[in-house]
């Protein structure tokens, strides 16, 4: 029955002799390692195909969707990041072995007569491969895509006479964004692959039409079966185990987060391509133009490898060919290698790409505990405080203060100085205090026994003004300077210097601790609850019995061992749960009540001149209020006092915030 079914499909279709033809070809000397780049290219291909079904079922090509089906590909989706992650490490596979088969070609002398034309054939597929890598990359719509991608359109938008309409063909009109994403899906989904599949079939043919190139052309023949059929199949397997190595080291491909005109990224192309970006940054390239190093030298290179079958018609011909091809492999390696060291190297990089992988990460925790709004991935980030407190504070508060040393979004400040007539980075000096720890048990530690080292970037900003400036200038610069002065000389400087020793004595260990609880308990930071969708705090909760006697320490200043000026004797406070003021108003003091928390702190970046504060008098901090809206405001102050959102895994991703 099986026999009669096989005959008779046989008789209207011919696939024995088809299946005879394929296994069948002849292979002078026999099956070799070296003749497997073709098939594993062709093999990777068909991966890239077949994964690529899967994730166009699930692809929503917009800009308001494109990010978001890629993360529910990611994350959603059953084996989503699997399917992926293999598309995805495979297309790199693909440019590697592209660049081997190169070799191969090229060292087996497969490029001339009678093959000339299959190994231009062979360049078109190669310029399809390259084409596929560079539309796929802005697929997912996210940062890095979308950065790295506009340097190619840019690139486009160099080529001479007709680069502007070209940059316009490539974007779907004159700028990057919705009919960028349309027109990089349409041909990475469809125009490349059919070119790839037709270009592909007719190599195969004119392969096939001249056979393999042989050391040994008189060498007894071969069969394709079974011996080139085993060592394809095994180096397919090897090729996809190296595949599969990668996607589950890093569990699929990365994603960052949603792609945004109005926030800078760090961006770089895929490895593959990070020779020409080092290329391109040479001095004495850059001062030729783009159009000169990304277009008329790899033009260059690429008509020189167009006529290698010409040119290996001479005597020395093949050997300038090896010699050309090693040199370029070479190049691009070595520049590869440059860029990644230079970008390791590089604090300014390492920051922004950290900073990036935060919000990758966060983007994710929101869309997994909110999901994605109609507007888009990006309106969680917009009304996220964890996202947009950091970037609050570089804008507002970053010019004077730190936070943990950087800006807030893992940026140190630079300047740029003369060294022996030379441009020189060196850290830009803070003009106040690092607020990293602001309003934390740590803060108050540091306030009370070393107020001076608290404050030392206040000290060391006091300036004599320059003889060349005017009497207004310099005028305004004395009275800043006075104003500084009186902060780091007042009375809780002094306080501090007169009480340090004996808030350190041993024996008053515990009294110490117990007013450092007393009045970081006032900030109620303690007390965010994960019941409301927010933190647990951001210190361990506060001890009641220990915050009681510190109370006491407060109002008295009565120590275990001695006794300190009483703190009420300067500030006022209307401490956590309580009806009676303690101490009084006008002081010229801080009033502590809720000090550090949500409300202390919003009012004191509204207006730290008022009363309440350091008073208009000596305050030498600016007034927001009129800078920064509300929502601003809300933001920058949760994220300072820790309320925001916190998935299990956030301590994980939060890089020592």
């Amino acid at each position: 029955m099986k026999t009669a079914f096989l005959n008779w499909l046989d008789n209207r279709t011919g696939y024995r002799l088809l299946i005879h033809e394929a296994l069948n070809e002849p292979i002078p000397g026999g099956a070799r390692w070296r003749y497997v780049p073709g098939s594993t290219l062709t093999f990777v291909f068909m991966v890239q195909v077949i994964t690529g079904f899967f994730l166009w079922s699930a692809y929503s090509p917009s800009t308001l969707t494109a990010w978001e089906s890629v993360y529910y590909i990611q994350n959603v989706m059953q084996y989503g990041w699997l399917v992926r992650g293999i598309h995805a490490f495979a297309a790199q596979a693909m440019v590697v072995l592209m660049v081997v088969h190169f070799v191969q070609i090229v060292w087996d002398k497969a490029y001339t007569a009678p093959r000339e034309v299959n190994f231009w054939l062979g360049l078109v597929l190669m310029q399809i491969v390259l084409g596929l890598a560079l539309t796929g990359y802005l697929l997912p719509w996210d940062q890095k895509g979308y950065y790295a991608t506009q340097v190619a359109t840019k690139i486009a938008g160099a080529t001479p006479v007709v680069g502007a309409q070209l940059q316009e063909m490539i974007q779907g009109g004159p700028t990057y964004g919705h009919h960028t994403l349309t027109r990089f899906f349409a041909l990475h989904a469809g125009v490349l692959p059919a070119s790839l599949v037709l270009f592909l079939g007719l190599h195969v043919y004119v392969f096939r039409r001249h056979g393999i190139t042989t050391p040994d052309p008189t060498a007894p023949p071969a069969t394709f079966w079974p011996g080139q059929v085993m060592k394809d199949a095994v180096a397919c397997f090897a090729v996809f185990a190296v595949v599969m190595y990668f996607v589950l080291k890093n569990r699929g491909m990365e994603l960052s987060a949603p792609a945004d005109p109005a926030e800078e990224y760090p961006a770089r192309p895929e490895w593959y391509f990070l020779f020409l970006f080092r290329f391109l940054r040479f001095e004495f390239i850059e001062q030729y133009g783009l159009a000169f190093g990304a277009i008329y030298l790899p033009g260059l290179a690429m008509a020189i490898i167009a006529l290698m079958p010409i040119l290996g018609k001479a005597k020395i011909g093949h050997a300038f060919n090896l010699v050309f091809t090693a040199a370029l492999i070479a190049g691009a390696g070595a520049l590869t290698a440059a860029a990644m060291v230079e970008d390791k190297q590089d604090v300014e990089f390492q920051a922004k790409l950290k900073f990036a992988e935060r919000d990758a990460h966060r983007v994710v925790e929101l869309a997994e505990r909110e999901g994605i709004p109609p507007g888009g991935a990006r309106e969680l980030m917009a009304q996220d405080a964890y996202t947009q407190g950091p970037r609050l504070f570089a804008r507002h508060c970053g010019s004077c203060h730190r936070y943990n040393g950087h800006d807030g979004m893992f940026l140190p400040k630079l300047r740029t100085v003369m060294v022996d007539h030379h441009k020189k980075l060196e850290p830009e000096p803070a003009t106040a205090a690092d607020l990293g720890q602001f309003g934390t048990r740590h803060w108050m530690e540091s306030v009370l026994v070393d107020y001076h080292k608290t404050f030392q970037p206040v000290a060391d900003s006091v300036q004599t003004p320059d003889e060349t400036l005017s009497d207004v200038l310099k005028d305004g610069i004395n009275k800043l300077n006075e104003k500084k002065q009186h902060f780091l000389s007042g009375d809780m400087a002094s306080w501090s210097e007169s009480n340090k020793a004996k808030l350190q004595d041993p024996a008053n260990a515990e009294s110490y601790k117990a007013l450092v609880e007393f009045v970081v308990a006032q900030s109620g930071r303690t007390n965010l609850t994960a019941g409301t969708g927010h933190a647990t705090g951001v210190q361990a909760p506060i001890d009641e019995k220990l915050a009681k006697l510190g109370r006491e320490v407060f109002v008295t200043g009565k120590l275990a061992n001695g006794s300190l000026d009483s703190c009420i004797d300067c500030h006022a406070m209307l401490p956590v749960g309580e009806t009676e003021l303690l101490g009084s108003t006008g002081t010229g003091a801080p009033t502590l009540t809720g000090y550090a928390g949500k409300e202390w702190l919003t009012g004191f970046l509204k207006n730290p001149g008022h009363v309440d504060y350091y008073g208009s008098e000596y305050n030498i901090m600016p007034a927001f209020e009129a800078t920064m809206t509300e929502q601003e405001l809300a933001l920058l102050v949760d994220w300072m006092v820790g309320d925001y959102y916190r998935s299990p895994t956030h301590e994980k991703h939060s890089h020592g915030e």
